[in-house]
């Protein structure tokens, strides 16, 4: 296959009305290989034509990064996977979250996928230390797999600031974004580049329930609405950047973060991560616990989620992908993965949210599928 015939995809996709708008890209030797977009985005109140240099929330692809940042934290010696949290955080325990360990939080296995957590929060401690506290188990830590939007996210950022003694978004943005060169991958967006981002917008039908049980997948209605995501079109929200999914970016720049774990470094640049970092960061971690969206293995490593078995598709990721390959979709219909085998990254953005989740799939498989099968 040809990056043209990704291209025109691409562009089939956003002509046929199918999708709003969408920027792709794909890398390989920490090179860009090409990147390019297509449709229309409105940005700070005016449309515009769709460019390399749109901003587009990311949404759960952040989860990889900010994962990759603790896993620093882990090779700087101060924090194991196997720890406790409260060991760190004393007020976790409360409620009897003390046996929750790190990497529970990184498998979406803790116990706590549903624990309330407001965005403006972040900057008070006092509230975010009580919110924590708060917290209560839906069952024991480590026995089950359910997908934890925006909850544990939050205390790894937490961890990562008591680790390291300072702001989580500026630790992700000296150990990871500057060291790798990514200038526009935004944790906390400036108010300089507003004007840059592609406001988030709902749209299609939701699929028929029928047809989600036909596909095998079970996926709750709050999550197919896709109104919540609107809240981050807010210049606050955009600020505080949610270590769960208020990652900011271009394509470009989150296929090149791929190749910074592909290789450990940025071309060209120091070691970042050192090989065992890699090794354990990217170990599947959940043994046989099955995703309950999907019926299907979980397959999670320290927060990313791992190619696998021929089910690979239902976990974002090509047939044509390896099994070691790795990556993290986002809500909407985003998706970035690297792929040991080919050296290949990827990633794929749309400002337009996608409510049918079998229609997002498809586009996804399509868009995948061609960049895994570049020559």
């Amino acid at each position: 296959m040809s990056i043209d015939e990704l291209q025109s995809t691409l562009e089939e996709f956003v002509g046929s009305g199918g999708l709003p708008s969408g920027q792709v890209a794909v890398a390989r030797d920490g090179a860009l290989l090409a990147e390019f977009a297509a449709g229309n985005v409105v940005c700070a109140g005016k449309t515009c034509t769709a460019s390399g240099q749109t901003l587009y929330h990311s949404f759960s692809t952040t989860k990889a990064v900010v994962s990759s940042a603790l896993w620093l934290c882990i090779q700087d010696g101060k924090l194991e996977a196997s720890q406790a949290v409260a060991e760190w955080i004393p007020e976790f325990a409360e409620n009897d979250k003390g046996s929750v360990r790190i990497e529970h939080l990184l498998t979406h296995t803790a116990g706590f996928p549903d624990a309330p957590f407001k965005a403006l929060e972040w900057e008070d401690r006092a509230r975010r230390r009580a919110r924590f506290a708060s917290w209560r188990l839906d069952w024991a830590p480590g026995s089950r797999f359910t997908y934890h939007p925006t909850s544990s996210m939050w205390v790894v950022a937490e961890l990562i600031e008591r680790a390291s003694g300072g702001d989580f978004r500026d630790f992700v943005r000296a150990r990871v974004t500057e060291p790798l060169g990514l200038k526009n991958y935004f944790l906390s967006l400036p108010e300089s580049e507003q004007h840059r981002v592609a406001d988030v917008a709902v749209f299609g039908d939701e699929a028929d329930a029928e047809a989600l049980r036909g596909a095998g997948l079970a996926i709750p209605r709050d999550i197919l609405a896709g109104a919540s995501l609107l809240e981050f079109n807010a210049p606050e929200i955009r600020a505080i950047g949610t270590p769960s999914g208020g990652g900011i970016t271009n394509a470009a720049d989150l296929a090149l973060f791929y190749q910074g774990l592909l290789h450990g470094r940025a071309s060209g640049g120091d070691e970042i991560w050192n090989p065992e970092t890699l090794r354990e960061g990217l170990r599947v971690r959940t043994g046989d616990l099955i995703d309950p969206m999907t019926k299907r293995a979980a397959n999670r490593s320290l927060g990313l989620v791992i190619a696998g078995d021929e089910q690979r598709v239902f976990r974002s990721f090509a047939p044509g992908n390896s099994p070691e390959a790795f990556g993290h979709a986002g809500a909407g219909g985003q998706i970035a993965w690297g792929d040991p085998a080919s050296g290949l990254s990827f990633a794929f953005l749309t400002h337009g949210a996608e409510r049918n989740p079998l229609r997002m799939g498809a586009r996804i498989l399509k868009l995948s599928s061609l960049a895994a099968s570049l020559d």
